[in-house]
């Protein structure tokens, strides 16, 4: 495709030429202009030498009327191709001839579309008319002119739009004389056009820098047109730069986006909706940038330095990966902000949060892979120290002031080196885990030390049950369970907490001891266990049986012991206590039985023995007095 030549941008039906202007922005590496670019477009009657002029100016090669074949249409639709060797990058646009006869009068729709586009995509807009027409009600150009006004006012905000007025077939009336005639002309027509609310009596010059030349005939004084061309031409070169025919433009968009820009413009046009250029600002914005930022996410996703950081922390600590990450990803946000820093700056920022946020959620699994491994090994660590110093011999309470404090400033140096520059993130959750699990291995260290202390003395002084047996473990639970308090409260002063989580620490170690102790007495207080010391600390008394039954007064009647508390923790109440005594006495009627059988032959036994004696006494009297010879 020769670009000079231009390609179809919009056809006569109004159809937008995607594909074309695709590989127009290829042809011409249009994109890689940035901002230094400006767009030129053409309007005015048909037939009146447009193309002409755009070829001549711009070294284009626009197709032009034949006039041996007729004054007729020769572009259709809207045309672009690119200017030859002029500074900054140049894109010329031929527009469609307006009132043309091919079109019919009544069919004005394209007319105005085609001007309302030049007037939304163009940096300078030639309106080409002859010099004849100022100062004629009728003339050709005033439509248009009207045309321009009424779009400008409608759905432009006040913003400076160069409107380079070319005057053709000048010949002899001075310039000066025309130029003022046609301002004056300019100022009715906007004068004349309706006033929106908005915008009250807005002047002319806060809309447009207007600017007028006048060219010689073409045909007739051709070397003169040419001249007059060529310093015409000069004044694009550099148009841009301050001093430049559009020097002072402002709120320019990258040559990247024209494409997206021009298609939703033409689109909204055709849709015959309100053009609202902010608004297409803003679209254009919103989809480039984000186009952008994916790019860029996608780039850092698969960058290769990144996939290796990534890889490594999955078996342990990396070092240095906070400060490798935050490089890699600041590369990409850099690069991001270049590419969009001429987009509307909320859109921009907006589009950047969303890259970062999108990329940390790519770094956070590896992020916490990394603290995961320094939890785990600090955690290892201060066990196997600990260990170490216990097997030796050292005091406990000093070991852990050492060992904690060490290794809780490992741990930090390791946070503190895998931090990302650009999160927010931090080793919290992980850094109280790990002091939670430092404070559990002292919990343990302590409960081991109180369940050794009064486990089986309480059993013992349980198993005993003398009278003094509750006022024994009362004082054996508070001596051994203050001392492990104590010494619990020395070693956790190592560890930065509030009183209130020292307090629960100690609470959860005075729970355990108490814990400790009832579990013992429930284990003894256990029916099959008192029924067991009930058998085998009885002698058989048949009268056992009957001890509570022919009472008065039972006290096993009530549902509380007499002076507890009903919510006070009871082993045994008296219920379960009555119930006891009926399983002993139903336990032992066998031995009850027995020893009843053995009274009663005891009892006989006696008796025969009181009977033989008495005959013995009887017999032994009769032979005393016989031998006495009573």
């Amino acid at each position: 495709m020769k670009m000079e030549q231009g390609m179809q941008l919009i056809d006569g039906n109004g159809k937008f030429n995607v594909d074309g202007l695709k590989d127009f922005m290829t042809a011409t590496e249009f994109a890689q202009s940035g901002l230094s670019y400006a767009i030129v477009a053409i309007i005015g009657s048909q037939s009146s030498g447009k193309s002409t002029l755009m070829n001549q100016t711009f070294h284009t090669n626009f197709e032009e009327m034949d006039a041996y074949n007729g004054r007729s249409q020769t572009t259709k639709g809207i045309w672009i191709a690119k200017c030859s060797d002029i500074d900054p990058f140049t894109i010329a646009m031929d527009f469609e001839g307006t009132d043309s006869n091919q079109r019919g009068e009544d069919d004005t729709a394209f007319e105005k579309q085609s001007t309302l586009f030049a007037l939304a995509i163009a940096d300078v807009v030639l309106i080409n008319m002859w010099y004849k027409d100022i100062g004629l009600e009728n003339a050709a150009s005033r439509p248009l002119l009207k045309t321009v006004f009424q779009v400008m006012k409608r759905l432009f905000k006040p913003r400076k739009k160069t409107l380079l007025f070319v005057l053709r077939d000048h010949s002899k009336t001075p310039l000066e004389y025309l130029k003022t005639a046609l301002l004056e002309d300019i100022e009715k027509i906007w004068a004349a056009v309706a006033e929106p609310e908005t915008l009250c009596s807005a002047p002319l010059k806060e809309f447009f820098n207007v600017e007028i030349t006048a060219l010689p005939h073409y045909e007739f004084q051709e070397e003169k047109f040419k001249e007059q061309v060529a310093q015409l031409r000069q004044r694009f070169v550099h148009s841009i730069y301050p001093g430049g025919l559009v020097g002072d433009r402002q709120e320019v968009e990258p040559a990247s986006v024209f494409p997206l820009r021009a298609e939703e413009i033409w689109k909204i046009i055709k849709d015959n909706k309100d053009l609202d250029l902010p608004a297409v600002k803003v679209m254009v914005a919103t989809v480039r940038c984000e186009e952008i930022a994916d790019e860029k996410l996608k780039c850092f996703t698969y960058d290769e330095d990144w996939l290796k950081m990534k890889e490594a922390v999955q078996d342990g600590p990396v070092s240095g990966f906070g400060g490798a990450v935050s490089s890699i990803l600041e590369t990409y946000l850099s690069e991001y902000d270049r590419e969009v820093v001429y987009f509307d700056q909320e859109v921009r920022n907006e589009k950047r949060r969303q890259l970062l946020s999108n990329a940390l959620m790519v770094v956070r699994d590896a992020y916490d892979t990394l603290l995961m491994h320094l939890y785990s090994n600090t955690v290892k660590s201060f066990k196997t120290r600990l260990e170490q110093s216990q097997n030796e011999g050292h005091e406990y309470v000093v070991d852990i002031h050492l060992y904690s404090q060490s290794c809780m400033v490992e741990f930090d140096q390791g946070c503190e080196d895998a931090a990302i520059q650009q999160s927010e993130w931090n080793a919290s959750k992980f850094r109280e885990k790990l002091i939670c699990d430092m404070l559990s291995e002292m919990m343990a260290k302590y409960k081991k030390q109180i369940t050794h202390a009064l486990a089986k003395r309480v059993e013992s002084l349980l198993e005993a049950g003398e009278r003094d047996t509750w006022a024994s473990i009362g004082n054996l639970f508070e001596c051994n369970t203050e001392a492990a308090v104590s010494d619990f409260s020395d070693a956790v002063a190592s560890f930065d907490l509030r009183s209130s989580a020292i307090d629960t620490k100690l609470q959860h170690l005075r729970e355990h001891a108490r814990n400790l102790v009832e579990m013992k007495a429930r284990e003894v207080a256990d029916a099959g266990r008192v029924l067991r010391r009930m058998k085998d600390r009885t002698v058989p008394d048949p009268s056992l049986q009957n001890t509570f039954m022919g009472a008065k007064l039972d006290p096993l009647a009530s549902d509380t012991w007499e002076e507890v508390s009903p919510e006070a923790i009871t082993l045994l109440k008296p219920e379960d206590c009555k119930s006891l005594w009926m399983n002993f006495i139903e336990k032992i009627k066998p031995m009850m039985t027995g020893a009843r059988s053995r009274q009663d032959g005891r009892r006989k036994a006696r008796e025969g023995l009181a009977a033989a004696v008495a005959e013995i006494g009887a017999v032994g009297s009769a032979a005393v007095l016989t031998l006495l010879g009573v």
